[in-house]
C-alpha cells in the first residue's frame, strides 16, 4: 500500500502543478479585465469564477488519476511485493486481483511461477531428507571435506564411533577434528594427488582398539569441477579378529594333531626296528600309542561336531527331558575321574524337571562341565552341581574349587582350544573343545552359559535353559 500512496502523492504534486500552470494562461488570457477602467464588480466575478473554475478541475483530476492508479498502479504494486517476497524464499504467497480481467495473465504467470517455485523448494526438501537419511543410514563413518580443507558433511557412524558432535566439525579442516596421524596423512595426500586411496588404520578408541578400513575419494561435479573429497571409514574389527582367531585356530589344530602323532610315529619306529626287546617295555609303548590314538580320535571327533555345529547344519531334536535324570547320568559318566582324585560332587536337585530339550546333546554339556571341573580342581575338593526353575527357565550351576581364571581370560574361555592350564588340560586328555561345544548345544536350545571366576578360590559355570520351547 505505501507504493501505492507515493504515486498518489506524486500524482497531486504534478496535477498541482499543471493547475497553476493552466491558472496562469487564462489570467493570461483575462488580464485585459483587471485594468483600472473595468468595473471592480467585473473583476470579482471574474475572480470567483476562476477559483472555482480551478477547484473544480482539480478535484475531477484527482478523481480520475485515482481511479486510474486504482486500477494500473496498485496492482503493479502488489505484484512487485509479491515478486519481492518470493526472491526472499517465501514460496507460499500468491498474487490476487478484484478485477480478473485487468492483469490476469500477469497474476497468473506471477502465481504460476510462485507454484513451480514451491514444488522445486519441496521436492530439494525431499532429497535433501533422502540424502540426510542415507548418509546416516551408511554402517561406515562419513566426512566429506570441500576444497579448502573443511568439513562439510559428517554422518551419524563418524559421530558415534570417535564421539564427535558433528555440528561442532562442520567449517572445521581435517587437521582440527581429532583424526588419527595416520588418516590425516592420507586426507592430505589426496587433496595433493585428487587420486582414490585405500588403507588401513588401527585406531585406539573409548572402547578398546578398533581396526578401520579407510576409503577416500576426490569428489568431481558434473561440470567435471573438482569440489573436494569423501572419506569412508569402515570398522573391520571384527573381521581382523575372525582373521585371527582363523589363525590361532590353524596353529592350535596343527600343534594339537602334531603332538599325538609323533608320539605315534616315534614309538611305533623303535617297535618296527626292534629297538626294543624288552616285552614289558613294548606293552608300554603300545599302551601310549593307544593312549595318543584315542586322544587323536576324540580330537577329531571334536573338531567334526563343532563344524558342524558352526556349518548351522546342527540340529537338536526336542523331547521331554528330566534334567535330573541328566545330572544324575552324567555324574555316573565321570565317577571314575572322581575317585582317582579323591573328590566329591554334591548335587542340590529337586526330584524332578521336565524340559524340552534334547537329552544326548544335554549329557555332553554336563559331562564337558564335569570333567573341566575335576580337571582344574585339586584333590579331596568339592564340585556342587545345583538345578532350579528361575521364571520360564531351568538354572543348571556347576561350582568347583579349582584354581580359578584371571578375569582377562574369561572373555576367551569358550574359544576353540583356549585352555586357562595348558600342561594340566593336556594330562587330562582335553582337547580344547569342550567348552566351545558347550556353548553351542546351550545356544542351540536358545538357552546360555556364563562363567564367574576368582583366582584361588574356584570356578562357577551356569547353564540358563528354556522350559517351555522357544522357536
Amino acid at each position: 500500500m505505501k507504493y501505492y500512496y507515493t504515486r498518489i502523492l506524486s500524482a497531486s504534486a504534478i496535477i498541482l502543478s499543471i493547475l497553476l500552470i493552466v491558472l496562469g494562461i487564462i489570467l493570461g488570457q483575462f488580464f485585459h479585465l483587471f485594468g483600472e477602467n473595468v468595473d471592480a464588480t467585473i473583476q470579482q466575478t471574474y475572480w470567483v469564477y476562476l477559483l472555482f473554475t480551478l477547484v473544480l478541475v482539480f478535484v475531477i483530476t484527482m478523481f480520475v488519476m485515482a481511479k486510474i492508479l486504482q486500477q494500473y498502479v496498485r496492482p503493479i504494486d502488489h505484484f512487485t511485493g509479491v515478486i519481492h517476497q518470493l526472491a526472499q524464499g517465501n514460496y507460499l504467497v500468491r498474487a490476487h486481483n478484484e478485477d480478473t480481467a485487468t492483469n490476469h495473465q500477469l497474476m497468473s504467470s506471477i502465481n504460476e511461477v510462485a507454484q513451480k517455485l514451491q514444488g522445486n523448494a519441496a521436492l530439494r526438501a525431499m532429497e535433501q531428507e533422502r540424502l540426510n537419511t542415507l548418509v546416516s543410514s551408511i554402517g561406515s563413518s562419513l566426512l566429506m571435506f570441500g576444497r579448502q580443507g573443511a568439513v562439510n558433511l559428517v554422518n551419524r557412524v563418524f559421530e558415534e564411533t570417535f564421539h564427535r558432535n558433528g555440528e561442532e566439525l562442520m567449517g572445521k579442516t581435517f587437521k582440527d577434528i581429532g583424526l588419527p596421524s595416520d588418516i590425516e596423512r592420507e586426507i592430505e595426500t589426496i587433496f595433493l594427488t585428487e587420486e582414490v586411496r585405500s588403507f588401513q588404520s588401527k585406531v585406539l578408541l573409548k572402547e578398546g582398539v578398533c581396526y578401520l578400513e579407510v576409503y577416500g575419494a576426490p569428489v568431481i561435479g558434473e561440470n567435471g569441477n573438482w569440489l573436494g573429497i569423501v572419506i569412508i571409514m569402515h570398522d573391520v574389527t571384527e573381521l581382523v579378529r575372525l582373521e585371527q582367531v582363523r589363525k590361532d585356530f590353524v596353529a592350535n589344530v596343527s600343534h594339537e594333531l602334531k603332538t599325538p602323532v609323533t608320539s605315534i610315529k616315534g614309538f611305533s619306529e623303535m617297535l618296527l626296528d626292534g629297538v626294543v626287546e624288552d616285552p614289558v617295555m613294548k606293552r608300554d609303548f603300545l599302551e601310549i600309542m593307544y593312549k595318543e590314538s584315542n586322544r587323536l580320535q576324540l580330537l577329531i571327533e571334536d573338531l567334526l561336531r563343532l563344524s558342524s555345529m558352526e556349518r548351522g547344519s546342527f540340529e537338536i531334536t526336542r523331547t521331554p527331558v528330566d534334567v535330573v535324570e541328566v545330572v544324575q547320568q552324567s555324574v555316573k559318566i565321570v565317577q571314575a575321574k572322581v575317585q582317582e582324585k579323591d573328590m566329591r560332587i554334591d548335587l542340590h536337585m529337586p526330584d524332578q524337571l521336565i524340559i524340552p530339550a534334547d537329552h544326548d546333546r544335554l549329557v555332553q554339556v554336563m559331562v564337558n562341565l564335569l570333567n573341566n571341573a575335576i580337571a582344574y580342581s585339586q584333590e579331596k575338593t568339592i564340585v556342587t552341581v545345583s538345578v532350579e526353575e528361575i521364571e520360564e527357565n531351568v538354572l543348571i550351576t556347576v561350582r568347583d574349587q579349582g584354581i580359578g581364571i584371571m578375569p582377562s581370560e574369561l572373555p576367551r574361555l569358550f574359544e576353540r582350544f583356549y585352555r586357562v592350564d595348558r600342561a594340566r588340560s593336556r594330562e587330562s586328555g582335553g582337547t580344547g573343545l569342550g567348552l566351545a561345544i558347550v556353548k553351542h548345544i546351550a545356544e542351540a536350545h536358545q538357552g546360555t552359559v556364563t562363567v564367574d571366576s576368582e583366582v584361588g578360590v574356584g570356578t562357577v559355570f551356569r547353564v540358563q535353559l528354556p522350559t517351555d520351547e522357544q522357536m
